[in-house]
């Protein structure tokens, strides 16, 4: 039987499974961006590796390279992601030291090395000879280390805006999101792995507040998104890796976290107390093995010429003493306070920037580089680069750095100059921060706040070691210091647990931080005190933060993310009350070619159930829409024939059988949510039946579990507009407006008076 397209279309609203429309699809800010993300079915990703396994133990193919191959295929995917990840890495530290030292000067005797390489061998890298200035007259200098900072900066945002969007910003908030289940369009792709590459260390070298570690790990991410689809969904079913994409995701997030910092077993606990929700010890292996590659390639293309891998590697011969534990904990409590203020001050930011500024990205961006560079070229800590400025932090003033006027504090005058720059530089950048993550560059915020911990807590090292200085034999440094000991105090260590504490502040990590700082320095007799200190700062946090700034902006931005680890408003309630229950199901008889065709063009649902009819809607599998289109593609049979979704001897039929899941995930009318967040988080289905008896009842996802807890978020504390913050709003708005204009009435006055003075020579020459 032939059915019209119009006559159809009341058969296919009987198709779909009769209940009221959720009230929670609408009007909820935090939803924006749910539908810019698809659900990926990490349960068919790990049938289909499965398979491959199978598949190998089965063959008996005589080809013993072919099978070696296969069995070695996990490996080798692994070591390619490795293998480029650390070479990206490498040209990207060597570039990057070249831009932002090249903002100051340049090397004399060859233009393309940067200040290291041109000062090799020189004695005191200060005095060196190569290394020149632009000019000898200073506001010149001053003038050139402005303009490169706005050539860069300007260079950065074009990339990002024309040629990749999704390149802005750190990336770490919506890989959480995919490895949760979600994909992104473009925003792994080839275009964006460029842009990132090449605009990250332009924005760095700008002298933005920008960091390269959250950068770091979406270019990462994206080099295993791109390498997997050739190896794997290019290859044909008798592959045998048992690598899922999900795996590969994590391994490199992982490796992008170990060469940003030169931390291995960082990277993998990062992959394992950030990225991933479920967390699998074959998967901690894969990480490992792909951040030991990468950062062993980094190792071998030694990118600083000093045999290290991270620019500020250190380490400490004096013991700490217990003396110093309640500076310590200040350090902690500094970490936590710094974590919430940011976060705080950053969203609002966001926030400002989303309403007024979306279309000023590049005036944006232009005007945060030349405030900073201003700004930054009188400060020391904030004129180099971030990661050579904390390398001088962290040092222990031992014989070779001791003349350094960090270390070199024998006049009171000497003192008070260190420390009014240390403290201006940690508060100027902790401004420079809010305003600047978030913009239109490729922008991270873990070296950055590592920065102002390090700027602060060298400065209370300074503190410590003067008052010790003072008052060697008071009864407080005597019961852990000797008397004759100078070098009881190292205020580099402040320097270095102050960063650790910024760190876990504004990630909400500890362990992690704690491994990566160990790494970082090689300080085993300081494991101790990082603990401490990171301790205080997760206890800050857990008592009056909010969680990570990854984590806040992903509730900020709307993006479709639960976390495994927070209790939810939901788990009280049964499924009935947060499933689907429009649902186009399709009976496994009775439907044409043609009729299927319009349920594609008139839906847009991505998995269809199978029912055994309309009126006894038995569970008999589910469907993609992927491969119900794939199979209409191809098909070139008649309209009027018809489809068949189970196995059946009925003959002349489009055969769906072979793609249906016999099998779905479902639950049973009144499951509580809490265990089908389980579910979810454990198993990893793209969307979970809800039967009663066996007959269909409806169908939830991921997006309805996070969008009926926005509707009882909303509902239960429901708050109106405050209009008190849209009037601040618009007032900064408009002051930034009427500054602006003033900006601009200016120098076009100054344009019309020298063109006005040129016509008046020009006349004058003519006479």
């Amino acid at each position: 039987m032939t059915h019209s397209s119009s006559s159809f279309q009341l058969e296919l609203d009987q198709i779909d499974v009769t209940g009221d429309s959720v009230p929670w699809d609408s009007n909820i800010p935090q939803l924006a961006k749910f539908n810019d993300f698809k659900t990926i079915d990490w349960v068919n990703d790990n049938l289909q590796s499965n398979k491959r396994k199978l598949f190998l133990q089965k063959t008996q193919s005589n080809f013993k390279l072919l099978k070696i191959y296969q069995s070695l295929q996990t490996y080798i995917i692994l070591t390619l992601v490795g293998i480029t990840i650390g070479v990206v890495a490498g040209s990207l530290n060597i570039v990057t030291e070249y831009l932002s030292n090249l903002r100051t000067g340049y090397c004399s005797s060859h233009f393309y090395l940067n200040r290291n390489f041109c000062c090799w061998g020189e004695l005191n890298e200060s005095q060196c000879s190569n290394w020149v200035e632009y000019s000898s007259f200073a506001p010149f200098n001053y003038i050139m280390f402005i303009s490169i900072s706005l050539t860069l900066g300007f260079i950065a945002c074009s990339l990002v805006l024309h040629y990749a969007p999704a390149a802005a910003g750190s990336g770490i908030s919506e890989i959480k999101c995919i490895v949760s289940g979600f994909t992104l369009s473009g925003f792994l792709n080839t275009w964006t792995f460029i842009i990132k590459a090449i605009g990250l260390p332009l924005a760095i070298a700008s002298g933005l507040s920008v960091g390269k570690e959250g950068p770091s790990v979406h270019y990462a991410v994206c080099v295993g998104s791109i390498i997997s689809k050739i190896l794997l969904r290019r290859e044909s079913s008798k592959t045998s890796s048992s690598l899922t994409f999900k795996n590969i995701l994590v391994a490199s997030s992982a490796a992008g976290v170990a060469v940003a910092f030169g931390s291995p077993m960082g990277g993998v606990l990062f992959s394992i107390e950030e990225i991933s929700n479920m967390f699998k010890l074959s998967t901690m292996w894969e990480s490992y093995y792909c951040s030991l590659v990468a950062v062993f390639i980094l190792k071998l293309m030694n990118p600083f010429r000093t045999g290290q891998v991270v620019m500020f590697e250190v380490s400490y011969d004096q013991d700490w003493h217990f003396l110093e534990i309640p500076f310590f904990i200040i350090l902690g409590l500094f970490g936590g306070g710094y974590g919430i203020l940011i976060s705080k001050f950053n969203i609002k930011t966001v926030s400002f920037r989303r309403k007024f500024l979306t279309n000023f990205a590049m005036k944006e961006v232009l005007t945060l580089a030349l405030i900073t560079s201003v700004i930054s070229y009188f400060n020391d800590f904030l004129k180099l680069d971030m990661t050579e400025g904390m390398q001088i932090l962290f040092e222990a003033c031992n014989d070779s750095f001791e003349n350094h006027k960090i270390c070199n504090l024998s006049t009171n005058y000497k003192i008070f100059n260190t420390l009014t720059t240390l403290i201006l530089a940690t508060i100027i950048r902790m401004v420079l921060i809010i305003l600047t993550y978030g913009c239109k560059v490729p922008a991270g915020i873990f070296v950055p706040s590592m920065a102002c911990g390090a700027t602060f807590g060298r400065a209370l090292g300074i503190l410590v070691q003067i008052a010790h200085k003072n008052f060697p034999n008071s009864k407080y440094f005597t019961t852990g210091c000797l008397a004759d000991n100078s070098k009881c105090i190292t205020p580099g260590t402040y320097a270095f647990l102050g960063a650790g504490a910024a760190l876990s502040g504004i990630t909400h990590l500890t362990v992690t931080v704690v491994v990566i700082m160990f790494e970082l320095t090689g300080a085993l007799k300081y494991i101790i005190p990082t603990m401490i200190t990171v301790a205080v700062t997760k206890i800050i946090n857990d008592k009056y933060g909010k969680g990570g700034i990854a984590d806040q902006m992903i509730v900020f931005n709307g993006l479709p993310f639960i976390d495994p680890h927070e209790d939810h408003d939901f788990f009280e309630h049964p499924v009935d009350d947060a499933m689907c229950v429009k649902t186009a199901s399709l009976p496994e008889t009775g439907l044409t070619l043609e009729n299927l065709r319009i349920i594609i063009s008139d839906t847009d649902f991505q998995t269809f159930p199978i029912i055994q009819s309309l009126q006894n809607p038995l569970i008999k599998g589910t469907i993609g829409r992927d491969e119900i289109i794939a199979v209409l593609d191809k098909s070139s049979s008649s309209p009027d024939i018809p489809c068949k979704f189970t196995p059946s001897n009925k003959t002349n039929c489009l055969d769906f059988s072979h793609y249906i899941n016999e099998a779905p995930i479902s639950v049973e009318l009144g499951t509580p949510l809490e265990t089908v967040l389980d579910v979810f988080h454990k198993v990893g289905p793209k969307c979970i039946l809800v039967q009663h008896e066996g007959l269909l009842q409806g169908l939830i996802t991921r997006k309805d579990i996070l969008k009926y807890e926005y509707y009882l978020h909303h509902s239960h504390h429901h708050e109106d507009t405050n209009e008190l913050k849209f009037q601040k709003d618009d007032l900064i708005w408009d002051k930034i407006q009427h500054i602006d204009q003033i900006i601009t009435t200016f120098y076009q006055r100054i344009i019309i008076k020298l063109t006005s003075s040129r016509g008046r020579y020009t006349q004058l020459d003519q006479q």
